[in-house]
């Protein structure tokens, strides 16, 4: 096992050497996940394209810890994830690290403000101060019903829910799984700009995975993953 907090190198995202397969997969088959080098910088942010099937969603998994690699190592902010376990990796994770789906993953039943209280929970903040707090990110974010509950809300506002959440707790890095795909082409760029501009308030840096090629004009900072198998670096 590598140690747990390594050197830091100064980026916010190190991957070497990762691998993934699963393991009832065929003899010989293609690991589902390659990647010999990736590195991102505190506030940059990243596209990473493939067709369906190349191990976009599964990728964001590996660096969240909710998978395991099958060899590499994967570091953000200084903390090799994988050599956490646990609480103690659901802890960082829940600290470090904002995560938006594809389906929102929204608490049903509950509010826009406490679906953002939620995330806070993982933080310092005092819990007293967790409702001011969603209540600006929210406000911040265009949703002016904050008591309504989600699922009384537009996709549209259900995703800027999900966006609040993702950065309530102050993270060094976002993941973003195919965050427009709900949203028709004349809604998904607004809705990029709005995950890109959350991030750089405060300071996070971004991964998103994405089909879409419409999004490319919107990152500076692109990979297919596909190239990836070819054992490249990749740098933002």
């Amino acid at each position: 096992m590598s140690e747990s907090v390594v050197k830091n190198s100064g980026h916010v995202l190190e991957i070497r050497g990762c691998e993934f397969q699963f393991a009832d997969a065929e003899p010989g088959a293609a690991p589902v996940v390659l990647i010999e080098e990736l590195l991102l910088d505190k506030g940059q942010q990243m596209l990473v394209t493939a067709p369906s099937g190349f191990g976009k969603s599964t990728l964001l998994q590996l660096i969240a810890g909710l998978l395991e690699p099958t060899r590499g190592t994967i570091v953000v902010n200084g903390q090799n994830v994988h050599a956490l376990s646990g609480a103690a990796r659901d802890g960082f994770r829940g600290k470090s690290i904002g995560m938006i789906f594809q389906t929102f993953n929204l608490l049903h039943g509950f509010t826009a403000c406490e679906n953002v209280e939620a995330a806070l929970l993982f933080t310092g903040v005092p819990p007293k101060e967790h409702r001011a707090g969603a209540a600006e990110l929210l406000k911040g974010l265009g949703i002016e019903r904050i008591d309504a509950m989600v699922d009384a809300l537009s996709v549209g506002q259900q995703q800027r829910v999900a966006v609040a959440r993702a950065v309530a707790c102050d993270p060094v890095l976002v993941l973003a799984d195919e965050p427009t795909a709900s949203l028709d082409p004349e809604n998904a760029r607004g809705a990029m700009e709005l995950i890109r501009a959350a991030c750089r308030q405060k300071s996070a840096a971004l991964l998103c995975v994405s089909h879409d090629p419409s999004l490319a004009e919107c990152f500076e900072h692109r990979i297919d993953l596909r190239e990836s198998r070819t054992g490249k670096a990749v740098t933002a």
